[in-house]
């Protein structure tokens, strides 16, 4: 299906650009943030949303601000977390009837998780990670997921077992220490990009489709 063309009011005559496609007989909503690297018509987030809509659920993409401007440098936590808000609340109004979920794939999936730990967005009934960053490649850690534990609704990690941005005893560890409340779905043998080696006999389009298909079945088990 054709995405919608949407303009999230960020205030003070500033804005960002959204896409928006919501499927027939939509189950939910999900708040689509980009990664670091690529806008939100990057291929894989694109995959992402078409293959969601694919499996009734609506999904509302958007660049942060200096993805629209066309600069390389990530924004500071403070503006991320804004564009965040605005985003979930413009897709309150687009779909108003709809459980609502908020994520993203990498830095996307961070930011939206800050933003919920510094204080909960409005209507959102859990977090849904694609490939979330525990640390930079080869620098192990667990620093970015300190406020994690601030975060009182469920949160879904969708994780490549081979992610170099997530070491996989650091992240079990992690999300075991979190309650249970979060889930860990790891991919087998898919990297940060959701990508397999060809010996594994499976191809990266059967990684993303697992992926979604434990997105589409946590959405449906978030009760109100």
């Amino acid at each position: 299906m054709t995405p919608e063309p949407v303009v999230i009011d960020l205030g003070e005559d500033r804005a960002v650009s959204g896409l928006w496609m919501q499927p027939d007989a939509a189950i939910a909503a999900l708040v689509l943030a980009h990664g670091a690297g690529a806008p939100m018509t990057h291929k894989s987030m694109t995959a992402i949303a078409e293959g969601l809509a694919e499996r009734g659920v609506a999904t509302l993409r958007y660049n942060f601000p200096y993805m629209e401007r066309g600069s390389k440098r990530p924004d500071t936590p403070a503006v991320a977390h804004e564009a965040v808000r605005a985003a979930v609340g413009q897709a309150a109004r687009l779909a108003p009837n709809l459980p609502l979920f908020a994520g993203g794939r990498s830095f996307g999936g961070r930011m939206t998780s800050q933003a919920q730990a510094a204080q909960a967005l409005p209507g959102v009934r859990g977090l849904v990670f694609f490939a979330f960053p525990l640390h930079p490649p080869a620098k192990p850690g667990v620093e970015r997921a300190e406020h994690l534990a601030a975060i009182k609704i469920p949160q879904l990690f969708l994780q490549g077992s081979r992610d170099e941005f997530a070491r996989l005893d650091l992240l079990e560890a992690t999300v075991g220490g979190l309650g249970a409340l979060t889930t860990l779905k790891l991919l087998d043998a898919a990297d940060h990009a959701f990508h397999v080696p060809a010996k594994t006999g499976r191809k990266d389009a059967d990684v993303l489709g697992e992926a979604l298909d434990t997105a589409r079945a946590w959405m449906l088990g978030r009760e109100a």
